[in-house]
């Protein structure tokens, strides 16, 4: 699929362009091909110093989330990688969080389906740590949960190694907690008080791991963001 794309291709066979280039954040264009239909993160319109450090950084991490994570539901198809400078990926139809939220609550069917998802990343050995933005969520049209965004995930390779282990089972568990935050706001009647025990539980050692991760979060995010 989509084997014959360059990034020469663009603008002229995008569909529409979700998110324009800014001199840090790259472009977003859709695309479709024999009715499938794509994204596109590209950072080949970014600056020449900017795409060519950074942009390439973002997109083999990305890349290597998702190949990670190739066939598990709820994660859109990596499909190619443009160069080393874009990301040609599944686009899912349905309904960002951020925009349902403000609309219905939802069922706890809904986030048994997310923690699934979730439990199979972790199996694969990658942590999402960023699923307290509600963008990054979508709901499909066919009433399942998506994930649609992998650029601040971290594997367990990257962080193999004692005390930094530490700091992995942390994000692992970071993961869960956001579900039971967005829990709370949606069905806080279905959590469970075991649950809810855990969320608010912070131990002296958690503290201080959590410290080194936040710190080290904020680093990945502003990185991801960019």
């Amino acid at each position: 699929m989509f084997e014959r794309l360059k990034l020469s291709d663009f603008p002229a066979r995008s569909g529409e362009v979700l998110r324009r280039a800014t001199a840090t954040r790259p472009v977003i264009w859709t695309l479709e091909e024999d009715g499938v239909e794509a994204v596109v993160k590209d950072f080949s319109r970014n600056g020449t110093l900017f795409r060519h450090t950074i942009g390439r950084f973002l997109v083999w991490r990305e890349e290597k989330a998702y190949r990670r994570l190739r066939g598990v539901k709820g994660v859109p198809v990596l499909y190619r990688v443009l160069d080393g400078m874009a990301l040609v990926m599944e686009r899912v139809p349905g309904e960002s969080l951020e925009d349902l939220e403000k609309k219905r609550k939802l069922p706890k069917s809904f986030f048994d389906a997310l923690e699934a998802i979730v439990a199979d990343a972790h199996a694969r050995g990658v942590a999402h740590c960023d699923l307290k933005r509600a963008p990054n969520l979508l709901l499909g049209r066919d009433g399942k949960p998506y994930i649609v965004d992998w650029s601040a995930a971290v594997c367990r390779t990257e962080l193999s190694l004692f005390p930094f282990n530490l700091i992995y089972r942390r994000l692992l568990l970071d993961d869960l907690h956001a579900i039971t935050k967005m829990q709370l706001r949606h069905c806080p009647e279905e959590v469970s008080k075991e649950r809810l025990d855990g969320y608010r539980r912070r131990s002296a050692a958690e503290k201080l791991v959590r410290r080194v991760r936040d710190r080290m979060r904020e680093i990945l995010k502003r990185v991801a963001m960019l």
